[in-house]
């Protein structure tokens, strides 16, 4: 059975409810972050792939809710680390009566920022029987800087170990103290990874790259194997063994939430890869993914929602 483990947050999710402008507000409570949306739509796709997340929580009510919730989606736990003293991170999403969204985020102290002092040697010879380890800008945003050594030790350890680092720069600037440090991060991040999932926009706000070729020439120094340029409907390029492949991609007329675009293409993408698909099939698949998730409101869909889509694909 093929491994994957994917390092970062899972958060408590508060959202307000339809129509809900009234106080007290009206809010619903679920899960979400990047890295765990990623984990949840790879695994919905590939169920014969272990995934795993790498993160922390604590000893509270919620903390194990969330690990509940993990395992509802077929999610390994193994590497769910536990903080004694920590909880998770916390965001709500506000909506507007025009439909403009906004988001309020209590993550500052949470119990995934300390993954990495809560790391022990059994959990680290687990990881390195991994195919593949993944992790996000917003993974590196949060690590405590005293522990970033530590975290760039560890990669190289897997990378040496035989396992596959894959990396999306998936950047939020509020996570991080200042656009120096960010670059700085970032290219320890290019330097050991063999996957790199880059988005257009990620990179226009970081470096002021506006296309294809520039993101292409920036990356073209690091020894990465496979580069997956995202650029929303203007489509996909891939370069992989010097070669490139451009992926057209349907627009989606009923656009309701794009909150997971991204982190459910890389679950997709990533799972097709790990089992073997080729490279336009994979992204094909990858776009179909995030085309019908940013058709539903939240994050994760609900899997009876999905499980539509999968019976769509296999009838094809």
């Amino acid at each position: 059975m093929k491994k994957v483990v994917l390092f970062g947050e899972c958060m408590v999710e508060l959202k307000q409810n339809q129509g809900a402008y009234q106080v007290p507000m009206a809010m619903s409570q679920g899960f979400a972050g990047d890295v765990f949306n990623a984990a949840v739509y790879l695994k919905r796709w590939f169920a014969d792939i272990q995934v795993q997340l790498l993160t922390a929580l604590g000893t509270d009510e919620m903390s194990q809710h969330m690990k509940d919730y993990f395992e509802s989606e077929g999610l390994n736990n193994d590497l769910v680390l536990t903080s004694e003293t920590k909880i998770p991170g916390l965001y709500s999403i506000q909506t507007d009566s025009s439909g403009e969204r906004s988001f309020t985020y209590w993550r500052s102290d949470s119990a995934a920022r300390y993954t990495l002092s809560l790391l022990e040697e059994t959990a680290i010879s687990q990881l390195k029987q991994a195919d593949m380890f993944f992790f996000s800008g917003i993974s590196l945003a949060i690590i405590q800087p005293e522990h970033r050594d530590q975290f760039w030790q560890l990669l190289w350890q897997l990378k040496d170990a035989g396992v596959e680092i894959v990396f999306d720069p998936n950047y939020r600037g509020r996570l991080w103290s200042s656009i120096e440090d960010t670059k700085s991060q970032y290219d320890l991040a290019l330097q050991v990874s063999d996957k790199v999932l880059p988005g257009v926009e990620d990179f226009e706000a970081i470096y002021g790259h506006k296309n294809f070729e520039q993101v292409k020439a920036f990356c073209q120094p690091y020894n990465i194997k496979e580069l997956v340029i995202k650029d929303g409907p203007n489509g996909v390029l891939v370069v992989h063994q010097e070669q490139e492949m451009f992926v057209d991609i349907a627009p989606v007329e009923n656009l309701v939430d794009t909150t997971s675009a991204g982190d459910s293409f890389n679950g997709a993408y990533l799972g097709a890869r790990l089992f073997g698909q080729g490279i336009e099939s994979s992204v094909l698949l990858a776009a179909k993914t995030a085309g019908f998730v940013i058709q539903h409101p939240g994050a994760i869909v609900p899997k009876e929602t999905f499980y539509n889509l999968l019976l769509e694909q296999h009838i094809q």
